[in-house]
């Protein structure tokens, strides 16, 4: 693709992102590209990171734009924040084919304006300056105060591509090995004995060190929760919000395929999911069960269980690395809807948790409300649990990587997602 044609798709791609708001712009991408199949994969990336650079800076770029979302608009005025000229743009925008249609005189208007400008802008609102929404700017700032610049810039970047080494199949040292083979440079992570990185977006899935279970997919962040959860071989073990299973899959691995895992999700087709993964993984111990509105089953189990894992429904402000436009789809009564349905689920799978076994809640969220806040009002209502304190739930020789009671995950100070998670031991 020449330079225009790829300025055109990437115009594309965006009004196709922003004519489903409800849709992750991952899934808009993935299907944007499977119709296009004659688009290379280098083009791919490029017309990617052309749009997932607009998706990183909307509300600035919306300041500058008065607030116009038009994506041909957008993806000049992108362009020339970057230092393009507007020469530059013009041939972009030049009309030939497979090249966007040429600027009209109320578009050149509007850049030249532009011309010279950075992105950011010493008038900006903070909220628009640090890309979040405006109810969600002082939640933040009081958990963060002095480092809330930095660590939302952090979280403003491409994040790198983070592996598990799995366990059943292999070692760390030579899933690396494998990988090096099929030309991806993987270095070990810093805090997970399973966690390889890989830097940027790389299509490992489609090499044999994925395709036959070597490796998955997952965060360092999510890798810890999966640690601190301390699943041993033998036990018997819930993964509660189980999704897609990655968690589930961790587990198995550290639990050595011995022990039962019952991995529960409300949605069949997420479980269903599961399937493939635990079979390309080499997973034997995990049976799946489906919530559904009067199920019984958790009390029929109760004080079964040595582990119960709650990767409960969040925010996700966490991932906004990876995910970059979730930001602009959440709303504060998304926060408000979520922190009862937290509680509930809390108190649905505290039951199952054996005297002596341990509730792990963990969340892929920033916010007080949903992490710390959660857990302080758990422990009120149910005063058999007791805080595990990180220290005393860390199993690695090397210290835990936070201070404090809580995993507390943030790219800016351990570069992974934002993570929290809370170890609750059944004292009664």
């Amino acid at each position: 693709m020449t330079p225009a044609a790829r300025v055109a798709a990437a115009i594309e791609l965006l009004a196709a992102v922003q004519a489903a708001p409800n849709r992750p712009a991952d899934a808009v991408a993935n299907d944007f590209f499977r119709a296009r199949r004659f688009i290379g994969s280098g083009d791919r990336r490029a017309v990617s990171d052309r749009v997932w650079r607009v998706l990183r800076a909307p509300r600035r770029l919306g300041w500058w734009l008065d607030g116009v979302r038009n994506p041909r608009l957008t993806v000049a005025a992108s362009l020339l924040l970057e230092g393009w000229s507007m020469d530059g743009i013009a041939q972009a925008f030049n009309g030939e084919q497979f090249a966007a249609a040429a600027l009209d005189r109320p578009e050149r208007t509007i850049l030249a304006r532009l011309v010279g400008r950075g992105l950011d802008h010493p008038d900006m609102p903070d909220p628009v300056r640090l890309e979040i929404p405006d109810w969600l700017f002082p939640r933040l700032a009081a958990r963060f105060g002095g480092t809330l610049e930095a660590e939302l810039a952090a979280l403003n970047v491409n994040a790198p591509l983070d592996l598990r080494a799995n366990r059943l199949m292999t070692t760390r040292e030579a899933a690396q090995a494998a990988l090096a083979a099929e030309g991806w440079e993987a270095v070990p992570t810093p805090f997970s004995p399973w966690g390889l990185r890989i830097d940027g977006r790389r299509p490992v899935t489609s090499g044999p060190a994925f395709q036959t279970g070597l490796v998955e997919i997952q965060d360092e962040g999510s890798q810890l929760i999966a640690l601190v959860t301390d699943a041993r071989p033998g036990m018997r073990v819930v993964d509660w919000c189980a999704g897609a299973a990655g968690k589930t899959l961790a587990l198995a691995a550290a639990m050595e395929n011995r022990g039962q895992i019952v991995a529960c999700d409300v949605s069949a087709n997420r479980l269903e999911g599961a399937v493939r993964r635990l079979r390309r993984a080499g997973v034997h111990n995990v049976e799946r069960h489906l919530l559904t509105a009067g199920d019984k089953w958790a009390k029929r189990r109760a004080g079964d269980f040595d582990r119960v894992l709650i990767d409960a429904p969040c925010t996700g402000t966490g991932t906004w690395r990876r995910n970059p436009d979730a930001r602009q789809r959440l709303k504060e009564s998304d926060l408000e809807e979520l922190m009862p349905k937290q509680a509930a689920i809390l108190d649905a799978a505290c039951g199952l948790v054996r005297k002596g076994g341990r509730l792990v809640y963990a969340t892929c969220s920033l916010l007080t409300e949903e992490n710390e806040a959660q857990v302080s009002a758990f422990l009120t209502r149910h005063p058999d649990f007791a805080l595990v304190p990180l220290a005393a739930a860390w199993t690695r020789e090397q210290p835990p990587p936070c201070d404090g009671d809580y995993l507390s995950l943030t790219p800016l100070r351990h570069g992974t997602d934002g993570f929290f998670a809370a170890v609750l031991e059944r004292t009664g």
